[in-house]
């Protein structure tokens, strides 16, 4: 399942960047993520919830950021197993200032195995994009607080 689009966030690239490596920050803003422990450098233990129709898991797994060229672009990788199949997901967050502003442009691919991803396929590519929303205005909210 692969995404695409662009968001403007009302600040700077400067703050933007900064909420962008801040794990209290991603774990808030990241839907799904129910707790994000440090393991070290830019790599987290991870626990995540994801539904997709009427089917609902929780997996183990990490979180991490990389490839990260300040105030420029970074990565946000997402993997995680468990009983409901594997879920593996790549973000790559690209920041441009304008006006005041920062757009953010970003692509991602998302991968699920097992049973939500049998059961809900058809459903799989409008929770993604309802997912990105989320995660953007949760930034823009930390933005305001």
């Amino acid at each position: 399942m692969k995404v695409e689009g662009t968001y403007t966030l009302p600040a700077s690239r400067q703050k933007v960047w900064e909420l962008l490596n801040d794990p209290k920050v991603l774990a808030k803003a990241t839907p799904g993520i129910k707790q994000l422990d440090p393991l070290g450098g830019d790599t987290y233990k991870a626990t995540i919830e994801v539904g997709v129709g009427p089917v609902k898991g929780t997996y183990a797994g990490q979180v991490s950021i990389a490839d990260k060229v300040p105030l420029e672009r970074m990565t946000l990788k997402v993997e995680g197993g468990g009983k409901p199949g594997t879920i593996r997901a790549t973000g790559e967050l690209r920041l441009e200032e304008q006006d005041g502003k920062t757009i953010v442009a970003y692509t991602g691919d998302a991968h699920i195995t097992g049973l939500i991803a049998s059961v809900g396929h058809r459903l799989i590519g409008g929770v993604t994009k309802q997912m990105v929303g989320e995660f953007f205005k949760a930034l823009e909210n930390e933005l305001k607080s």
